[in-house]
């Protein structure tokens, strides 16, 4: 049975007297650590100096230290640096200052999922995921509004993990939009099936087939990318505000019909399959150990992927074409 949790469901008092360290100040570190700095609660960040994030977090108003210093000070300590980085970070500078009565915070579940740390059995592990990045978290939160989160116990030394956990979610202003109790396991596979399989692989992918397409067939390629790329945030933006089925009654009939007859044309039987192909070896911890090697082994193939697909016509097109619109800039 769902349960999502709100504000009557935390109590912020639970976090009165402990200290929260947040290791990683991007754009999630920075987004959580003001919020829960603005809540009341006593933050620490940490950030490698000479960074970017460093300089930021100083203008923020923090002292930035070392993960080590973090770590060794803290009660909470949130890993927020990227997932191929986490390891090592807990590794050499937050497992040797873990002890009991402490607790690991996540906000996604990879590292813990497929075993790249392995906490002591003596400290609390739970994660709090915000359903979006940190600017938006920050926005929402001095909007007084939320941004909607899931919550997950992995270890429960204390016996309080959940309300520690609940805590930070309100800290951070998830509880006012609510929090979806999940596990570590559910929420790091459906993760990283919607990025590959839709969000990121599959819409990408899709984008330069239709745009190939219509190149290959003779159409200028500046009206290709119009039609398959630059439009797409329009459908998007309908479908997250309405639904699927509210976006099909705000585009034109014609549209809708093209897309209710000719969509499970493009995405066959055969896709699904491979969709089910792609959640099974994530399932397996056959793309988590091919991922943790890919870094291991100076990301060859990765940077070999990454180039070609900068390489692609769309690219230099778009580039052109978004110099025409100077309103998309920041």
């Amino acid at each position: 049975m769902l349960k999502i949790y709100y504000d009557k469901d935390a109590d912020l008092n639970v976090l009165k007297g402990k200290k929260i360290a947040i290791i990683g100040y991007g754009i999630q570190g920075r987004g959580q650590a003001l919020c829960l700095k603005d809540s009341g609660c006593e933050v620490v960040v940490s950030e490698l100096p000479g960074t970017p994030n460093y300089e930021l977090a100083k203008q923020d108003g923090f002292v930035p230290v070392s993960a080590e210093e973090a770590a060794k000070a803290a009660d909470v300590i949130q890993i927020l640096t990227q997932d191929h980085a986490q390891a090592k970070v807990y590794k050499e500078y937050i497992k040797p200052y873990l002890k009991k009565g402490k607790a690991l915070c996540f906000s996604h579940g990879f590292n813990i999922r497929f075993k790249q740390i392995k906490p002591p059995k003596n400290v609390d592990v739970f994660m709090i995921a915000p359903k979006g990045p940190g600017a938006l978290v920050r926005r929402m939160y001095v909007e007084g509004k939320g941004v909607p989160s899931l919550i997950a116990i992995y270890q429960d030394a204390s016996g309080h993990a959940k309300d520690i956990a609940l805590a930070y979610a309100k800290g951070i202003g998830a509880t006012k939009a609510g929090v979806i109790e999940t596990t570590f396991e559910e929420e790091t596979e459906t993760d990283l099936f919607g990025e590959q399989a839709v969000l990121c692989g599959g819409v990408s992918e899709m984008i330069k087939a239709g745009f190939d397409t219509l190149v290959e067939a003779g159409y200028q390629p500046e009206i290709a990318y119009f039609e398959v790329l630059h439009e797409l945030k329009l459908i998007t933006d309908l479908i997250q505000e309405k639904g699927i089925a509210g976006m099909r009654r705000g585009v034109s009939n014609t549209a809708c019909y093209g897309d209710l007859t000719r969509g499970p044309m493009v995405i066959t039987e055969k896709t699904r399959k491979t969709m089910k192909k792609i959640l099974k070896d994530i399932k397996s911890g056959k793309f988590a150990r091919e991922w943790i090697k890919e870094n291991e082994t100076g990301r060859a193939n990765f940077n070999k992927l990454l180039k070609s697909g900068d390489e692609h016509l769309i690219e230099k097109v778009g580039q052109q074409l978004r110099a025409m619109m100077p309103w998309m800039r920041k």
